[in-house]
C-alpha cells in the first residue's frame, strides 16, 4: 500500500514537472490572468446592468455602449501591432493593467458622488477598448514567449481553464455582489484583482530580448507588412474571414444578452450570474477536452464546430420561453455557447500564433483584431435597431441563421478543414529543421 501511494506521488510529481505550471514565470502569468478573470466576472455583469438597471438603457444605448468599446480597434490595432514588435511586451502589459484599474474605478465613485450617466459609461468604455487594444495583443506574444510554439495548444488551454474556472464560480458571486452592494459598487472588487495582477507579474524574471528596429523603419512599411501577412496567407486568411464574419455577430449578443434576460426572462442579477455559472462549465470542460478533439480531428475543424455552438445557443435562445424554467434553459444556452467559443479560441489562438514568424507576431495579432474588430460596433448598433424593431428573440433567431450559414460555406469553400493539429505540424517542422542541418554542405564540410 505504502509503495502504491509512492509510485502515485511520484507520477503526479513528475507530471507537475512537465507541466508549464511547472516553470515560475508561466506559473506567475497564469495566475495573474486568473485573478483579473475573475474579477472580470463582476464589471461584465455589473457594467452593462449599471446601464440597463439604474440608468434605463434602451437598445440603441446598448448597442452604443457596446459599440464604442469596440470602436478602438478599428482605429489604433494596426499601429498597436507595430508598437507591440518594436518594444518588450511586460511593460505595455503593466502599464495598460493600471490604466484599467483607474478607468473602473471611476465608476464607484460616480456612483457614490451620485454623478452616473451613460456618457461615463461611454467613455468608460471607450477607455476600457482602447487599453484592451494594446493588452491583449502584447499578452499573446508574451504567452508565445513564455511557452514556446511546440506548447500553445496546453498553454492555451490551460488560461482557458482558469478563466473557465473563473466562469463557474464568478458570475454567482458576482451576481450575489451586486445585490448586495449594487452594481456600481461592485466593480471596485475587480479593482482589486487588477492590483493583483500588477503584483504578481512584477516578480516575473524573464529577460525579454529587446527586439531589432531597423534604421528609418517607416511605421507604414511594417503595418502594410502586417496586412500581407494575414491577407496573404492560406491559414491567416480563412482565419480572419471566420473570426471577422462572427465577432460581428457575437456583438449583437453581447449588446442584448443583459436586456434579454432582465427584461424578457425577468432574471435578477443573481439569476442571471447563475446562469453564467452554466456557461463557465462549458467552458471549463471545453478546455479539458480541446486537446483531444483537436489530435483528432486536427485544428481547424473545432474553430468551425465552435462557431456553430454559438449559434445552436442564439437559435436556443430565441425559443426560450419565459416560464419557471427559463433560468434553466438560459443556463443551458450559455453552456453550449461556452462550450463551444472555448473550442473556437483554443485552436484559433494556437493556430495563428503556430504559424506565424517571431518578428510578425505582434502585427499578425494586431492586424487579425483589427479585421475582426473593425465591423463589430456595426452589428452591435444593427443589433440593438433590429431588437427594438422586431424583437429580441427574432433578433436571436436571424443570427443564429446567419451564423450557421457561414459555418457551412467556411467548411465548403475554405482549407480549414483539412489543418492538422499545431503540436503536429511543430514537430513536423523541427524534423524537417533537424534534416536540413544534417544534410546541408557548408556544415558537411566543417569535419
Amino acid at each position: 500500500m505504502k509503495t502504491m501511494l509512492t509510485n502515485r506521488l511520484h507520477k503526479l510529481l513528475a507530471l507537475w514537472r512537465a507541466s508549464l505550471l511547472a516553470q515560475r514565470d508561466f506559473r506567475l502569468m497564469w495566475l495573474s490572468s486568473t485573478a483579473t478573470s475573475f474579477g472580470g466576472q463582476i464589471t461584465m455583469l455589473a457594467l452593462p446592468l449599471t446601464a440597463v438597471v439604474l440608468l434605463d438603457a434602451t437598445p440603441r444605448q446598448m448597442g452604443l455602449l457596446v459599440g464604442l468599446e469596440a470602436l478602438p480597434f478599428s482605429l489604433f490595432s494596426l499601429h498597436a501591432g507595430v508598437l507591440i514588435d518594436r518594444v518588450r511586451k511586460l511593460p505595455i502589459i503593466l502599464v495598460c493593467e493600471v490604466v484599467i484599474c483607474v478607468a473602473l474605478l471611476t465608476v464607484p465613485v460616480a456612483a457614490l458622488l451620485d454623478e452616473l450617466s451613460m456618457s461615463l459609461l461611454y467613455v468608460v468604455g471607450f477607455v476600457l477598448g482602447t487599453v484592451f487594444v494594446f493588452v491583449g495583443s502584447a499578452a499573446q506574444v508574451y504567452l508565445t514567449q513564455l511557452a514556446g510554439r511546440e506548447r500553445l495548444i496546453e498553454a492555451n488551454s490551460l488560461f482557458i481553464g482558469a478563466e473557465s474556472t473563473a466562469r463557474l464560480t464568478g458570475p454567482g458571486l458576482a451576481g450575489l455582489l451586486i445585490q448586495w452592494l449594487s452594481a456600481p459598487l461592485a466593480i471596485f472588487f475587480d479593482c482589486l484583482t487588477f492590483v493583483a495582477s500588477l503584483l504578481l507579474l512584477t516578480r516575473t524574471r524573464h529577460v525579454e530580448v529587446r527586439p531589432v528596429v531597423k534604421k528609418n523603419a517607416s511605421i507604414q512599411r511594417e503595418i502594410r507588412e502586417g496586412l500581407a501577412l494575414v491577407l496573404g496567407h492560406p491559414i491567416l486568411r480563412p482565419l480572419t474571414l471566420v473570426s471577422t464574419s462572427w465577432f460581428i455577430v457575437f456583438q449583437g449578443w453581447i449588446a442584448l444578452q443583459t436586456l434579454y434576460a432582465t427584461r424578457e426572462l425577468g432574471l435578477s442579477p443573481s439569476e442571471l450570474g447563475a446562469a453564467h455559472m452554466f456557461g463557465g462549465a462549458g467552458a471549463l470542460l471545453s478546455s479539458f477536452l480541446a486537446s483531444r478533439v483537436t489530435r483528432r480531428l486536427g485544428t481547424g475543424v473545432p474553430i468551425l464546430i465552435g462557431v456553430a455552438c454559438s449559434a445552436a445557443a442564439w437559435l436556443l435562445l430565441a425559443l426560450l420561453p419565459r416560464n419557471g424554467h427559463s433560468f434553466a434553459t438560459l443556463g443551458a444556452a450559455m453552456f453550449v455557447f461556452d462550450f463551444g467559443i472555448m473550442l473556437y479560441w483554443i485552436n484559433y489562438a494556437s493556430l495563428r500564433q503556430a504559424v506565424t514568424p517571431d518578428h510578425l507576431l505582434g502585427r499578425m495579432t494586431a492586424t487579425m483584431r483589427f479585421f475582426t474588430v473593425a465591423a463589430a460596433p456595426l452589428g452591435a448598433l444593427a443589433a440593438g435597431h433590429a431588437a427594438e424593431a422586431f424583437g429580441l428573440r427574432q433578433t436571436f433567431a436571424g443570427m443564429g441563421v446567419i451564423v450557421m450559414g457561414m459555418v457551412a460555406l467556411l467548411y465548403l469553400r475554405t482549407d480549414l478543414r483539412n489543418v492538422p493539429d499545431v503540436s503536429r505540424m511543430e514537430a513536423e517542422r523541427a524534423v524537417h529543421h533537424d534534416q536540413t542541418i544534417e544534410t546541408s554542405p557548408r556544415l558537411a564540410n566543417v569535419n
